[in-house]
């Protein structure tokens, strides 16, 4: 169905990011933290498909010039504009009266969510370092949302680590559509023509190299030690493996254009997924933290 597609439900995995600090707040058996935590997904699932049919919308002639974008709903025309203009307005409205309706007022960091990205999808994504900028702060924004949710305050080091992760989604993402396009890169996207594959290269290096150091920061900060579990610095190895394959993907197979199907569909980085997930709540639910 159109409709259904345009809504990128393959995409709401990046959502699952709010459900980051019950995990790592050890609430994951707690139902009511459950309930407030799948809320505030919900909510941001519906704001965010609403933001990308905004972004389709405004996109619509630039992605039609684009191989892999012009079969999308709107450019290729299998969904009317009206449609996708009536139905971001409702996914907007059901979106953040879901928000105002939780627990502890977990309506900010959605809203200001929303206002961003709005002016990403009119605006910003044309102006060279904002258009990744927006696109990180929007993974920040959904741990906060999934701490204030809960009733719970974001560790700084998680917060970092998500943001520099984050970066590097957003500029392997520019990397492989200047790769793809080529040339052709301005008719699609204006800042595209202030980026280049050398000064690309030189922001994810670091990148990934400051993902790394913050999450293994945040395994080792006196918090997570005293107030969570001495356990999770066994799951390093994981996020090391993680960044450096996907190092590999972006500049071994020119990939990255799309992160979330990168993510989930590349058997060893899925597998890699899996088993952070995995040994990350045994630590933190069969380890115990250290008292002061």
């Amino acid at each position: 169905m159109p409709l259904i597609e345009a809504l990128r439900p393959h995409q709401w995995v990046k959502n699952l990011l709010v459900f980051a600090p019950l995990v790592f707040a050890r609430k994951l058996i707690d139902p009511a933290a459950c309930l407030h935590a799948a809320s505030a997904f919900v909510a941001f699932c519906a704001v965010a498909s609403g933001i990308y049919l905004l972004n389709d919308l405004s996109d619509i002639d630039a992605d039609k010039l684009h191989p892999e974008k012009k079969l999308r709903p709107l450019p290729s025309g299998r969904l009317s504009a009206g449609t996708a203009k009536v139905t971001l307005v409702l996914l907007w409205i059901g979106g953040l009266a879901l928000a105002f309706l939780g627990a502890n007022w977990f309506h900010w960091p959605l809203g200001v969510y929303l206002v961003i990205n709005i002016f990403y999808s009119l605006k910003l994504k044309q102006v060279v370092l904002l258009d990744t900028m927006c696109i990180a702060l929007g993974f920040l924004l959904r741990i906060y949302s999934g701490a204030v949710a809960i009733g719970e305050e974001a560790s700084p080091w998680l917060v970092l680590c998500t943001f520099f992760v984050a970066l590097l989604l957003a500029f392997g993402k520019r990397r492989h559509e200047l790769h793809l396009l080529g040339e052709g890169s301005l008719e699609h996207r204006k800042s595209l023509a202030e980026y280049s594959l050398p000064y690309l290269d030189q922001l994810i290096a670091p990148l990934g190299a400051l993902t790394v150091m913050t999450y293994a920061m945040y395994t080792v900060s006196e918090r997570t030690v005293t107030e969570v579990t001495d356990k999770l610095i066994f799951t390093v190895p994981f996020v090391v493996y993680g960044i450096f394959r996907y190092l590999y993907l972006v500049h071994m197979r020119a990939e990255g254009g799309n992160p979330t199907r990168l993510l989930l569909k590349d058997p060893p980085m899925f597998i890699n997924i899996v088993l952070w997930l995995g040994v990350s709540v045994w630590a933190v639910y069969t380890g115990a933290a250290v008292p002061q």
